[in-house]
């Protein structure tokens, strides 16, 4: 770890903290054939994926597992993540996004809504999920058996308030990590309450996890963009769709290059997930200057040096600070 990323792991672990308390078969549009894939680039055989369940995220980049987390875990995550909003608890590190056309919060009546909390590895009690037993053994179906919780979420799509800001853009989660092989990262996300096309369900284009990392910037919405909310510059919009339609504690994972977003949330309510993206720990770290990922580096180091008043921080060394090991050794990451 670099001077700058042992500087910032100092600066996050003194910030103030208060005390916390401590098989479905998939979702598909088509059918899948009962074939054993001969070479599986995109997961391993640890004897729990079902020959149908490996060859469907081989072809389409996504595999939903149904009622994987329990109902007392996610109401646990709602409830801390009401204590956060609420200032009851103060998490080192982790970052509080609020959408910017919601004036009217869920729990704070006088502060923007809060859309997401982000980076949330500090807080006992939200990290629990990205160890959980459940969702580890099919994580390592794609990472392999050393697995790093390298980015954390929950994400609190608020309702639309008519500018259409609720909406994710149609997006890559590769752009967002310095880190590669892409096929040794996954992401978890777990619906916390039913997840469908009128609360703006997850999209993807299925497939698109064998192309290359995409161009990606700030879309041209005449509402306005969330901070962060990169989109795909280039995507082709007739490539076919799949709402990805949950009920709580259902798990979809998917890889970092499968196309993704989400459309707008047309109910009165705020739609709650929770997710963690994982990697293998025998990834490497990559220099991103002169390519398509430049400008979300750039936005996130001047973040992080705003954050934590540090200089000359490195966009690897906001990754390192970030990752936990969850599963076996920790050889590279």
């Amino acid at each position: 770890m670099s001077r700058a990323a042992e500087r910032l792991r100092l600066v996050i672990s003194h910030l103030d903290r208060s005390p916390v308390s401590v098989i479905s078969a998939p979702t598909s549009a088509q059918t899948v054939t009962h074939i054993q894939p001969q070479k599986s680039r995109y997961s391993f055989d640890t004897g729990l994926l079902t020959p149908e369940q490996r060859l469907f995220y081989e072809e389409n980049g996504f595999l939903l597992i149904r009622n994987l987390v329990s109902d007392k875990d996610i109401e646990r995550f709602r409830r801390e993540f009401e204590r956060i909003c609420r200032q009851e608890v103060q998490v080192p590190g982790l970052i509080v996004m609020r959408d910017v056309a919601i004036a009217k919060s869920e729990y704070v009546p006088d502060q923007k809504a809060v859309s997401k909390l982000q980076d949330f590895q500090e807080c006992p009690e939200l990290f629990r999920y990205c160890a959980l037993p459940e969702i580890l053994q099919y994580v390592e179906c794609f990472t392999g058996p050393n697995i790093m919780a390298m980015h954390t979420m929950l994400i609190n799509k608020p309702p639309d308030a008519g500018k259409k800001t609720s909406r994710h853009p149609m997006h890559q989660d590769l752009h967002y990590f310095p880190f590669r092989p892409a096929d040794r990262i996954v992401c978890a996300w777990t619906a916390m309450e039913r997840v469908n096309r009128q609360n703006g369900c997850l999209v993807v284009l299925p497939g698109t996890h064998k192309g290359t990392l995409q161009e990606h910037d700030y879309p041209d919405w005449e509402g306005g963009v969330n901070k962060m909310y990169h989109g795909v510059r280039n995507y082709n919009p007739d490539h076919p769709r799949h709402h990805v339609e949950m009920e709580m504690g259902d798990t979809v994972f998917f890889h970092p290059l499968l196309i993704h977003g989400s459309g707008m949330n047309q109910t009165k309510g705020f739609r709650k997930a929770i997710s963690c993206h994982y990697a293998s720990s025998d990834c490497y770290y990559i220099d991103v200057k002169g390519t398509t990922q430049e400008n979300i580096e750039n936005e996130v180091i001047e973040i992080a040096e705003k954050k934590y008043g540090i200089n000359d921080v490195a966009f690897k060394d906001t990754w390192a600070v970030r990752g936990r090991l969850v599963q076996g050794e920790r050889t590279s990451m």
